[in-house]
């Protein structure tokens, strides 16, 4: 854990070291790369409830209708 607290912190230091403008360009940066990354996650799980679903591993019903097959 102290390595990667010490790679955080080099990291820190080095946006600090950069000129405003640069430290918002690499905000920017960091943030559309964040998105792009949970919307490839989004769709992998899309992908994965689609095949649950085309296997038929994939039930539908209302709420009342779980309630009662967890009773059961």
């Amino acid at each position: 854990m102290l390595e990667k607290t010490s790679i955080f912190q080099k990291a820190i230091e080095a946006v600090e070291a950069l000129d405003p403008q640069a430290q918002v360009i690499l905000v920017d940066i960091i943030s559309k790369r964040l998105k792009q990354q949970r919307r490839d996650e989004l769709l992998k799980e899309i992908a994965q409830a689609e095949n649950a679903y085309a296997q038929g591993n994939v039930r539908r019903g209302s709420v009342a209708d779980l309630m009662a097959e967890l009773d059961e």
